[in-house]
């Protein structure tokens, strides 16, 4: 038995004829009967496992949601974008193009997450911040602020990236290292020893 059905109530967006989905049935915390977000085509979301669409949150195009995923509020899912395992995107979030986010990722506030960009374990991306290019977020690692991370870099561990930080190039930011303050830009290896050399000096100057 199928687990959702495409309602009658349809709105145009961006173009895309998007119709509102209703569950058939019980799964994880929604009730058969219950109204959910909007899909263009039953393949944007699984009809298996707990999966779902929430409130006004948006899946069109090719992309996909699965596994334990959720989507929520006015949240936003593109192109050929894949969202899978129990992650949540949520708020005003934005996530194109040929992204995955998957695992225990979450997406929230006014995050864009574009391009070929992979965010995964328990990593969280949020308030205006942006994943873009070819990068890479994951383990616990938090980007957030107007915080930018895109071309091939990454940010792993327990790193931070919040303020007005651009991280770009090939840099990887990981273990504990947080960047954050205005108007920091780091694209080497060189400027983000930099970075966290300054960092300790103006701490060991305050103790």
């Amino acid at each position: 038995m199928k687990k959702f059905e495409l309602t009658k109530k349809e709105i145009i967006y961006d173009d895309h004829k998007l119709f509102q989905i209703k569950a058939l049935k019980n799964f994880g915390d929604v009730k058969a009967g219950d109204l959910g977000g909007f899909v263009e085509k039953e393949e944007n979301l699984s009809q298996d496992d707990n999966c779902w669409i929430y409130d006004n949150a948006k899946v069109y195009d090719n992309a996909c949601v699965f596994g334990d995923a959720k989507v929520y509020y006015f949240a936003e899912i593109s192109d050929n974008a894949k969202i899978y395992g129990h992650a949540e995107i949520s708020g005003f979030a934005k996530v194109c193009d040929d992204t995955r986010v998957c695992d225990y990722a979450e997406i929230s506030e006014f995050a864009t997450i574009k391009g070929h960009v992979l965010v995964c374990d328990k990593a969280k991306v949020s308030d205006f911040a942006a994943a873009l290019g070819n990068a890479k977020i994951s383990d616990n690692a938090i980007v957030s602020g107007f915080s930018e991370v895109k071309d091939n870099a990454k940010v792993l561990g327990n790193a931070r990236v919040l303020g007005l930080t651009s991280i770009y190039g090939d840099v990887e930011v990981s273990g504990d290292t947080c960047i954050e303050g205005n108007h920091n830009f780091i694209d080497t290896k060189e400027k983000l020893q930099e970075f966290i050399s300054k960092r300790k000096l103006d701490k060991n100057l305050y103790e």
